[in-house]
């Protein structure tokens, strides 16, 4: 199998860290051309990253579709509860970070790559990223997002967190762990296991370029 990705994405880094729970043998790489490419539009017709081609030749996009069909061939490793409860319960902080915790700190981004925002475009977006960051914070059971074992929730979260810690204080917002202490012993327990602190390496490293650019 081929992952196509990047590591400062963080969907892409969300697979990634998959990958590496299941241990499994995954070739990762840059789409070819470049995302939105011709080229990797003939594999990928959306475009995006991440995108998991099989050794069949058959292309699953979608990093939360991608995770669960890692989640289905190959449940040795199991990052998923058994209990239909629990599995909606862990889904629920992935449908979080996906739809709610993410877009606004997306729309943020552009002013790193040198396009001015608004202020009071920032500061909306700011108070979004907080209310939904408050959210989490209620939401968050112990040790783990969802409970006593490491899920395809922490998964989708570490990369986004990772991103939040970085990104948020240059535009003078307060660090995404301040006053919120159970997201902030997650972190850094989730810092310390070996999938995440590989993953989290790769994007620091790509994040660090970016930013000398």
């Amino acid at each position: 199998m081929k992952l196509y990705s990047r590591d400062l994405s963080n969907f892409a880094s969300k697979t990634r860290i998959v990958i590496r729970e299941k241990g499994l043998n995954v070739e990762m790489v840059n789409p070819p051309g470049g995302t939105g490419s011709a080229e990797y539009k003939k594999l990928n017709p959306l475009g995006k990253i991440p995108a998991l081609q099989l050794d069949s030749g058959q292309v699953i996009a979608e990093s939360e579709v991608i995770n669960e069909y890692l989640e289905d061939r190959f449940p040795e490793t199991p990052l998923l509860p058994k209990d239909a409860e629990g599995r909606a319960k862990v889904r629920s902080f992935s449908r979080l970070n996906d739809l709610y915790v993410d877009p606004p700190l997306r729309a943020l981004l552009p002013q790193l790559f040198g396009k001015k925002l608004d202020d009071g475009f920032i500061q909306e977006k700011i108070a979004e990223i907080n209310n939904r960051l408050d959210q989490l914070e209620t939401m968050i059971s112990s040790p783990w997002a969802a409970g006593d074992t490491f899920t395809l929730a922490d998964a989708a979260l570490t990369p986004t967190i990772f991103l939040m810690v970085n990104i948020l204080p240059q535009f003078g917002a307060k660090g995404p762990l301040e006053g919120r202490p159970k997201l902030a012993a997650w972190w850094k327990q989730v810092q310390e296991r070996p999938s995440t602190s590989k993953t989290l390496g790769e994007q620091h490293a790509a994040l660090a370029a970016m930013m000398k650019k």
